[in-house]
C-alpha cells in the first residue's frame, strides 16, 4: 500500500520479507537494540503480544515478519510518531495483525487486557532526565526517562502478561540491579540474561533479559553475543540475527 510521506521522513528496506518502515531523519531512528529484542522474543503460533514505547512500530513490524503471532500491539505516546507507525503498519499491509496504540503505558491497564497477553517487549527509554534541555523533543523522549521510567515499564508489563506469559526487554547493564529488583517486585521472575558486547575484549553495553510472570526462581545466562568481529565487521552470530527469519516457537 502506499502512504504519504513528509518532507524530513523517509522508507527503510528492514531486509525482511519485503518489510519496509517511514522513519523520520529529525527523529529518534531505530538502532540494533531493536532488531536483537525482536530477535530475542519467543513468540509462540498465534500468541497475543504488545510492545511497549513501540516508537516507529519497528518491533511489531519485525515480529510480525518473524512469527506467527495473531495480534501485535504497539503502545506510543507521542502522538506524531504514533501516526508515523501507523503509516508503517498500513504500508506493509499489517492492519488486521498490527495495531498501533496511542497511550501512556502509565494508563495502559485502562486500554488494554489485563493479564491478557503471551508476550510484552520493551526496549524502553534509557537515560535519566538529568541535564534535558528540551523534554518535548521527540529523541529526547525515546532516550530518557521523560514520559516514563522503568519502574513504569516494569508495572505495565506485569499487569499486561498473562501467568506464565513472557516479557522481554533490552536495557544497559548499569541498570541490570534496578531491573531485576523491580521485576521480583512485580511478580516479573527473571529467567534468561544475555550480554551484548560491541566486540570481544569490550564491556557489554546492552542486556537482554526475559522474565516470567509468577515464574519460579531459575536464571540462565546465556553465552555473550558480540556485535563486531576483529576485522569490523558484523560477527557471524549478529548476521544470523538478522537473517533470521523465524523467531516462532512451534
Amino acid at each position: 500500500m502506499e502512504v504519504q510521506l513528509k518532507e524530513t521522513e523517509r522508507i527503510d528496506d528492514l531486509q525482511l520479507k519485503g518489510l519496509k518502515l517511514i522513519q523520520d531523519t529529525n527523529g529518534f531512528c531505530f538502532g540494533i537494540d531493536a532488531v536483537l529484542l525482536a530477535n530475542f522474543a519467543k513468540v509462540k503460533k498465534g500468541a497475543k503480544v504488545v510492545d511497549l514505547g513501540t516508537g516507529t512500530g519497528i518491533v511489531p513490524i519485525l515480529i510480525a515478519g518473524k512469527s506467527q503471532a495473531s495480534k501485535i500491539l504497539g503502545v506510543e505516546i507521542q502522538e506524531e510518531v504514533y501516526e508515523m507507525a501507523t503509516r508503517s503498519v498500513k504500508l506493509n499491509d499489517l492492519e488486521e495483525r498490527v495495531e498501533i496504540v496511542n497511550s501512556d503505558i502509565k494508563e495502559i491497564d485502562k486500554i488494554l487486557e489485563v493479564n491478557g497477553y503471551h508476550v510484552v517487549t520493551s526496549n524502553p527509554p534509557y537515560m535519566h532526565i538529568d541535564g534535558i534541555k528540551n523534554p518535548n523533543d521527540k529523541k529526547a523522549i525515546s532516550r530518557h526517562e521523560l514520559k516514563c521510567n522503568l519502574e513504569d515499564v516494569i508495572r505495565a508489563a506485569s499487569r499486561l502478561t498473562m501467568p506464565r506469559g513472557k516479557f522481554f526487554m533490552i536495557h544497559r547493564p548499569i541498570r541490570l540491579v534496578d531491573i531485576l529488583t523491580l521485576g521480583r517486585k512485580y511478580n516479573m521472575e527473571p529467567k534468561q540474561i544475555q550480554f551484548i558486547h560491541p566486540r570481544a575484549g569490550k564491556a557489554p553495553n546492552l542486556v537482554l533479559v526475559e522474565f516470567m510472570k509468577d515464574g519460579r526462581p531459575e536464571l540462565k545466562i546465556l553465552d555473550p553475543l558480540y556485535v563486531y568481529g576483529e576485522d569490523g565487521n558484523y560477527t557471524e552470530e549478529l548476521k544470523a540475527i538478522y537473517a533470521n527469519e523465524d523467531i516462532g516457537e512451534k
